[in-house]
């Protein structure tokens, strides 16, 4: 298998149309996978031509970072790696600026993945989440200041309404500021709003999209009926999903493929975000 090269949005920076996500690396939140398991995915996914792996410093408490780190390392990968972390969460109760999207909080957050990632310098660093609070003004210019300081390479923006990603990337261009280059957003056959106006934004101001839940948490892997509910509780995110009829022929509902689907409905779903 072998992977083709994409440029992230305008920037030179060139990844694997497929990233490697790292969110189940770990067991701390109850579910994910052993450091073994784990390093057999990163060697796999290394071995079909990947080269853009994708994690946070809040997953499974920090752990995801620290193998991925330490993964990478032992191929002696790291300059061939592509490594994208987020920052937003607070994994400190008690503690108002260890959260956020404050300059305190960002300056905090990136020198710890920096440690746990056992690097010096991050390629793409993304504000996970928007936090209400914090100007854009304030976020663009400290991410600059990272940019030029040498500890990030470029920066994106995830799970932010698309007005406050439209004012950041306003700012970048108007201030001189290191610009938006990825928009990671959720994004599959159940979930299509971001065509609505990220789509456009990306196409406009040169911000590649980055996809997360191609499989809708599951939804679409051809192995549930209905959901009538979906909650995460590892103290970041809560859903609710809305029960959605499913039809006796689909897929969803046979597990099998219809004649109008190319393989199993899970590989079918995950490949349509890529779709041109």
């Amino acid at each position: 298998m072998t992977m083709s090269y994409y440029t992230l949005g305008n920037s030179g920076l060139r990844v694997t149309r497929l990233a490697l996500g790292t969110m189940t690396f770990g067991t701390e939140w109850g579910w994910g996978a052993e450091k073994e398991t784990a390093r057999a995915l990163v060697d796999a996914y290394v071995e079909a031509g990947g080269n853009f792996f994708d994690t946070a410093d809040l997953y499974t408490g920090g752990t995801a970072e620290t193998w991925l780190g330490e993964f990478i390392a032992e191929r002696g990968l790291r300059d061939k790696a592509v490594i994208s972390t987020k920052f937003t969460y607070n994994a400190e109760p008690g503690n108002p600026n260890a959260g956020g999207n404050g300059r305190k909080n960002i300056l905090r957050a990136v020198d710890g993945s920096l440690k746990r990632l056992g690097t010096d310098y991050i390629d793409l660093y993304i504000l996970h989440t928007w936090d209400r609070l914090t100007p854009p003004e304030e976020v663009m210019r400290m991410l600059d200041d990272l940019v030029r300081a040498g500890k990030i390479r470029h920066v994106g923006l995830s799970d932010v309404p698309a007005w406050y990603a439209s004012r950041a990337q306003a700012i970048a261009e108007h201030r001189g500021y290191e610009p938006v280059s990825a928009l990671q957003l959720e994004y599959s056959l159940a979930e299509r709003n971001i065509e609505h106006e990220f789509v456009p934004f990306g196409t406009r101001y040169g911000a590649g999209i980055m996809v997360w839940s191609p499989l809708a948490s599951g939804l679409l892997s051809g192995n549930t009926v209905s959901i009538q509910s979906s909650r995460m509780v590892a103290g970041w995110r809560q859903c609710v999903v809305r029960p959605i009829p499913v039809s006796r022929n689909s897929p969803t509902a046979t597990g099998k493929s219809s004649p109008n689907w190319r393989g199993l409905p899970a590989s079918s779903a995950a490949a349509w975000p890529r779709s041109p």
